[in-house]
């Protein structure tokens, strides 16, 4: 009895993934249509928890803003922290601001300075960074934590691989990220070899606004805007 059970909650799990096939692709489809839309834009990743007050959060800011004044949109995550300070940026600057948000039991929830056909919501992390990657012609990384982290290494990982188009990644903050960098540098690279020295070149660490657009209008002299697969 038990046996046959256990057999009949697993067809039924199966059955179950099979359906959720068709919400995937719903997502897919929706991200497509709607981002394919709004041109040439960088996205802009760090921690949800970061206040208004923060030096952080008003860096992102005055960094959105330069980036839509220089003619690129700008894509965050959708919810607040630093996700907010890119949308009010880029809104306070005239520029195109999306968010793509994602459901979750805490932290996330939509900010109020995302475009109000731009707003994109998803229920899968793995969806949500297909459309970052895609869409993005350079992702500005400000102090963030786990997510943020995992944005940021499966870009260089892409990139690494040839699965996409070079594109600028550009972490702010040198007080934050040059721990991390020294890691990879003395222990990756170093010490067990697991990177090349050329990997090094994906990255960036700046702390200002006017090297973000720098780094950005210099990568793009040569170099087409375009989806990035």
């Amino acid at each position: 009895m038990r046996k046959e059970q256990h057999h009949k909650g697993w067809n039924e799990i199966k059955t179950n993934d099979s359906w959720a096939i068709f919400k995937i692709m719903g997502e897919f489809v929706s991200g497509y249509e709607k981002l394919s839309k709004i041109g040439p834009c960088v996205s802009i990743f760090g921690s949800a928890r970061t206040k208004p007050d923060n030096k952080y959060y008003k860096l992102a800011e005055s960094i959105a803003k330069r980036i839509v004044e220089s003619g690129y949109g700008v894509i965050t995550g959708g919810g607040p922290g630093i996700m907010e300070a890119g949308n009010k940026g880029a809104h306070l600057g005239g520029g195109t601001s999306v968010g793509l948000n994602i459901e979750l039991p805490f932290e996330q929830h939509d900010n109020p300075y995302i475009d109000h056909d731009k707003s994109l919501d998803f229920d899968y992390f793995f969806v949500r960074k297909v459309m970052f990657v895609k869409y993005s012609q350079g992702f500005v990384v400000m102090p963030g934590g786990f997510g943020t982290l995992d944005e940021l290494f499966e870009a260089i990982t892409l990139i690494q691989t040839h699965k996409i188009e070079k594109f600028p990644i550009i972490l702010v903050g040198t007080d934050f990220w040059e721990g991390i960098l020294d890691w990879v540098k003395t222990t990756l690279l170093s010490k067990f070899g697991n990177i090349s020295a050329k990997d090094l070149d994906l990255i960036n660490l700046v702390d200002t606004e006017e090297e973000v657009i720098t780094i950005l209008d210099t990568f793009y002299k040569e170099s087409d805007l375009s989806p990035n697969f």
